[in-house]
């Protein structure tokens, strides 16, 4: 009993210990500008799990052992984190100011740098980091559906293939409507050639205001990339790889042997040439009937289809002094496609030196060099697609089968065959881009850049007498061509900054000269002597000799400047101006002034905003500007000869000139575009939301349209200055932080655009271009077509008389209810480009696990399936399977099969192939592991990160087994790609 009293009296004091060294903190937190009270701030006790949040009232209360040695720390979302000492202070106050880290980040604009709060125009900015998470063979793949406002698509799954871009729809009907690529501040049209790993960041200026200073360049929308620089210090090396498997992203089946059999037989039923098996001999040549007899059949498809590697390899370094700042990186990408004869090979080299030579003086150079490989070839599932699927490619031998079934049908696989086919493009691209910035007192500065790029390129082409491109000729071709650019560029720009009182003065001033020459040359001939010989030689080749050469030649001339005002830094005026001097266009309009004015309200630095707790950030902007545009060939304003062959009687002939099919002229001028935009950026819930909002319209006239002449004008086209378009829409983006703890994170980014694109006049103001298939009111692409309603029925016989058809024929709707169907029928099935499109980006990451799931939306785009429109009535080619009319299968699908009206002369054929090309598609799905800092200690390695990506893994419409995106061709299916990846840094 003594010894249980004694237990517990010792237990007790324990306790009474523990007690005296417990210590209660209370305290209350605030904002720093305004005194109000932050609710749930995090307060915790440092290097512990002890921790507490503050209440309604900002108050907080924590126990802590020691008063005299505790740390506390705060962190709220919006708000820097902040460190107290409780420094034996049982009662403390705590201030914390908001984190304005977002909107001081830099942006990039037009001849400098802003910050993101002092932003006027409508401008989206991605950083680095962003570009790398989805692997790609253009960077600009990668930021598909995260920037609003930009149309971004690929246009096959070829390697190499490029990327369609388009911001704010399409202003131009013919002219190009791509944007202007800004890199290190030089126009560089090859977008490709830059690694994502080299990237700093990409600006995208979408309104008049923010592309206003390159004036007629800026027409379209202009994306600004800004490589990665030296870092004064110790020297950083990075490497980067990955490796990835693609295969296809969906491709339908064309009809197996029984398929085409059946089709081909009733076909003739249909003509009454066939009735049951015994005919086959009178349909099928005799190898067709064996292979039907044996049941052989071939999918050529299956045969052509490979999976495709990707890979890529990149090693950097970055370091530099205080005044010297080196940057290195050399990169190899290598893909094959899913195609043999389709592989690409990138090598390229980047040194970026930045030296300052004295307080006033600095000099640097941004430079690459880019050397491309390229196999490719023509693609051969066109051929695959109709060839007769009966019998087998290859003879028991081995051997391939030239024309399988001794029909006309070339072989698929020939051109895979040695000495058969080479397509090689080899590409040297140097670009150089170096600078002198004077600094002669503060607040002024000098910049003259001077940009050179150098394009050389060589494609050779050799097919020989059996492969698809001469199937039908007797002799082989060659073909060589070369081709060099010289792009040069000169800009000098004088900034100076003031600050006087409450108000800030920027002043900007450009003076620029672009040069842009080109020269090509073309050579070809027939009947190769070697097979081995390609397409060198060509002196050897027996006939077809071809020589052509071109060159043209541009300069544009510019003239800026720019005033940006600020007052209290809540009150933002921007004024531009620039003047382009054009040699593409007529004299008397070469030159053209480019206006434009932007202002932005900062309502969240009001003092009567101090109050509220709602919105973290405010601000409204509007602006208004004309861009022009040039986007014609060099001499479109004068007119050419061509040579035309000519004799005085039927044996001597003579030179002669005419001339060209395109007459020039000479009162072309600038196409214009104006554009209104008003937009509103704002954050709520102490930064936790983000959003910025867009609305924009934009007037084009004077479009640069080629015109086609009657032929009793003896000349087929011209460009004129006619027509007028408009596009308005709006734009959203929304970034969110839906969960944020010391170790788990969360958060989305939210794209939405929907742009209205539509004609507003032509050539004859008001009056349609039906032969191009322009009309007043939509979009510049749009199918405009008879409308299917289904198949004439037997019910139907009597009312299919009366419009000259039959059952088993292709339906379609009498628009004006005339009894009779005719060109006055044809309607707008749908538009070739989205109503809206969108993506949803999410990052999540746990401890030292990442992940990215991204979503990616193109909805209300109509496309013209090939594979719908893969039927043959006649049965002479192969046809999709598709479920046709027959008296015993009323199918309202497609027409009966006939074997005596061919396809072309079905009519309304082509209405079976308009379909909704909308989709859904996860783009990328990317999990990440970041090893531990006390790991990466040991293996002396300052980041480590291993990763696995699908990339483009599941599409959801209502096309199967295809991938709208690609716009309805077969040839060049899209891909979908499984990646493992490694980061790593010295």
């Amino acid at each position: 009993m003594k010894k249980l009293l004694l237990f517990y009296w010792l237990l007790l004091g324990c306790a009474v210990t523990t007690l005296a060294q417990s210590h209660v903190v209370k305290g209350k937190v605030t904002d720093a500008s305004t005194g109000e009270p932050l609710v749930m701030v995090n307060v915790q006790l440092k290097g512990t799990t002890t921790g507490a949040r503050t209440d309604a009232a900002g108050n907080f209360s924590l126990t802590v052992p020691d008063l005299q040695a505790g740390v506390l720390t705060f962190s709220y979302l919006g708000y820097q984190a902040f460190t107290q000492n409780i420094n034996g202070n049982t009662n403390i106050s705590v201030q914390l100011a908001k984190d304005n880290k977002q909107l001081d980040e830099v942006v990039v604009v037009g001849y400098g740098e802003v910050k993101k709060r002092d932003l006027t125009g409508a401008v989206t900015s991605v950083k680095g980091d962003e570009l790398k998470k989805v692997p790609s063979t253009n960077v600009i793949e990668s930021v598909q559906g995260k920037l609003p406002g930009v149309d971004i698509t690929k246009s096959s799954g070829a390697s190499g293939a490029k990327v369609n871009v388009t911001v704010r729809g399409n202003r131009s009907i013919r002219a190009d409507n791509g944007p202007l690529y800004i890199v290190d501040g030089v126009q560089y049209e090859n977008i490709q050639d830059i690694n994502p790993n080299d990237i700093q960041s990409m600006e995208v200026l979408k309104d008049a205001s923010s592309t206003a200073v390159y004036g007629s360049r800026g027409a379209n929308g202009v994306i600004i990339i800004t490589t990665k620089k030296g870092v004064a210090g110790k020297p950083r090396v990075f490497v980067n790889s990955y490796v990835g498997v693609s295969q296809v992203a969906g491709y339908p089946e064309m009809a197996t042997g029984p398929q085409y059999v059946a089709l081909k037989r009733e076909a003739n039923r249909t003509t009454g040439r066939w009735s049951s098996v015994a005919d086959d001999p009178l349909i099928f040549n005799a190898s067709e009937v064996a292979a039907i007899q044996n049941n052989l059949w071939t999918n050529y498809a299956d045969l052509l289809i490979h999976d495709g590697l990707q890979q890529d390899y990149q090693v950097g370094v970055s370091g530099g002094s205080e005044k010297t700042k080196i940057y290195l990186s050399l990169d190899y990408f290598d893909e094959k496609g899913l195609f043999k004869l389709d592989r690409l090979r990138r090598y390229s080299g980047r040194l970026n030196i930045d030296q300052i030579v004295s307080n006033y003086l600095k000099v640097g150079m941004q430079s690459q060099v880019t050397y491309y490989d390229q196999d490719s070839r023509r693609d051969p599932l066109n051929q695959a697609n109709k060839i007769i699927p009966l019998g087998k490619p290859y003879d028991e031998a081995g051997n391939l089968v030239i024309f399988p079934n001794q029909g006309v049908m070339i072989n698929p696989l020939v051109d895979e065959q040695p000495n058969a086919y080479e397509n090689n493009t080899r590409v040297t691209r140097t670009f150089v881009n170096a600078y002198v910035e004077l600094t002669p007192f503060k607040g002024l500065s000098f910049r003259s850049n001077f940009g050179v790029t150098l394009d050389n390129s060589r494609n050779g082409i050799f097919a020989a007498k059996n492969t698809i491109d001469r199937a039908t000729a007797s002799a082989s071709r060659s073909q060589y061509n070369t081709g060099s650019k010289s792009y040069i560029s000169w800009e000098n720009v004088l900034n100076y900054q003031q600050k006087i009182g409450d108000h800030s003065f920027g002043l900007t001033g450009v003076a620029s000269l672009l040069s842009d020459q080109r020269d090509s040359s073309f050579l070809q001939g027939e009947g190769q002597l070697l097979p081995s010989q390609l397409y060198y030689a060509l002196a050897n080749n027996v006939s077809g000799i071809a020589v052509r050469t071109s060159y043209m030649a541009n300069k544009l001339i510019s003239f800026t400047g720019r005033i940006n005002y600020n007052y209290k830094g809540k009150y933002l005026l921007s004024l531009t101006g620039r003047s382009d001097g054009s040699s593409k266009l007529a004299p008397g309009n070469k030159w053209a002034f480019f206006p434009s004015v932007a202002g932005a309200w900062r309502i969240g630095d009001e003092n009567f905003m101090r109050g509220q707790h709602f919105f973290s950030d405010l601000k409204l902007r509007a602006s208004y500007g004309i861009a022009g545009n040039d986007a014609v060939p060099p001499y479109a304003t004068a007119s050419y000869l061509t040579k035309i062959p000519f004799s005085w009687d039927d044996t001597n002939s003579a030179l002669a000139y005419a001339i060209g099919s395109q007459i020039g002229n000479r009162n072309l001028k600038w196409e214009l575009s104006s554009t209104t935009d008003i937009g509103v950026d704002f954050s709520i819930l102490n930064g936790r939301i983000g959003a910025t909002v867009d609305y924009y319209d934009t007037h084009t006239k004077d479009l640069l349209l080629q015109r086609t002449l009657p032929t009793s004008s003896g000349v087929g086209s011209v460009i004129q200055n006619i027509g007028k378009t408009r596009n308005r829409g709006v734009e959203v983006g929304i970034n969110t932080t839906n969960v944020s703890t010391r170790s788990f994170t969360w958060s989305s980014n939210i794209v939405f655009s929907k742009n209205k694109e539509e004609i507003v006049a032509l050539a004859d103001a008001r009056t349609n271009d039906v032969a191009n298939g322009w009309f007043i009111g939509q979009p510049v692409k749009v199918f405009y077509d008879y409308q299917k309603t289904g198949i004439w029925q037997t019910g139907d016989k009597d009312e299919a008389t009366k419009y000259g058809q039959s059952p088993g024929d292709i339906r379609v709707k009498d628009i004006d209810n005339s009894g009779a169907i005719n060109t006055q029928d044809r309607v707008i099935i749908g538009k070739q480009v989205p109503t809206w499109s969108g993506g949803f980006n999410n990052d999540i990451k746990y401890k030292n696990f990442d992940l990215n799931i991204y979503v990616f939306a193109r909805m209300g785009q109509w496309i013209n399936s090939e594979y719908a429109g893969k039927y043959d009535p006649q049965g002479l080619e192969n046809s999709a399977p598709v479920n046709y009319w027959t008296p015993e299968n009323p199918s309202n699908e497609y027409p009966r099969p006939n074997a005596s009206i061919s396809k072309d002369g079905r009519l309304y054929i082509k209405s079976l192939n308009y379909k909704d090309g909308s989709f859904v598609k996860i783009r990328n799905i990317s999990l990440g592991y970041t090893l531990p800092a006390s790991a990466l200690k040991q293996l002396h390695i300052s980041n480590l990160r291993v990763y696995v990506t699908g990339k483009n893994l599941f599409t959801f419409s209502k096309i199967k087994e295809y991938d709208p995106e690609r716009g309805g061709d077969l040839s060049n299916p899209l891909t979908k790609m499984y990646v493992a990846g490694l980061n790593v840094e010295f």
